[in-house]
């Protein structure tokens, strides 16, 4: 636990680590402004990331953000969209298309590969053993 100043407010809190640094009243302002984009959205199926920022009184990274975290989806055809980080393909949300999430998992499964079957060593009965010729 660390004693920090909220980015947004300055004001002192504790912070218990992962995640924004900021207050719990910022968080929770923060989490209205979510809610917020989130009915604008489904009002005004078309808007851009820029007027839903200028709605809600929010910066278009913290948009950008959201959409990225898959908390907030624009609709199908709507033409609004962010890039994905691997190949800069138009997505709708989340931080990667469907081909390079498809790759990623191919090259994972990939580096672990298939675990081979193990083979049963054969008793070597009479092969190996020592041979005396005369008994006595």
């Amino acid at each position: 636990m660390e004693v920090m100043n909220c980015k947004t407010c300055g004001r002192l809190f504790n912070y218990y680590g992962g995640g924004q640094k900021i207050c719990p009243a910022c968080k929770d302002e923060l989490e209205k402004k979510f809610q917020e984009a989130k009915t604008y959205i489904k009002e005004n199926k078309v808007a851009s990331i820029k007027d839903v920022a200028d709605a809600c009184e929010v910066s278009t990274n913290q948009v950008k953000q959201w959409v990225r975290e898959e908390r907030l989806c624009f609709q199908e055809g709507s033409g609004v969209g962010i890039e994905c980080e691997n190949c800069g393909a138009e997505i709708l949300t989340g931080r990667f298309c469907a081909k390079c999430k498809a790759t990623m998992v191919n090259q994972l499964g990939n580096a672990f590969g298939k675990p081979k079957p193990v083979e049963k060593k054969k008793p070597a009965r009479d092969k190996d053993r020592m041979r005396f010729l005369d008994k006595q």
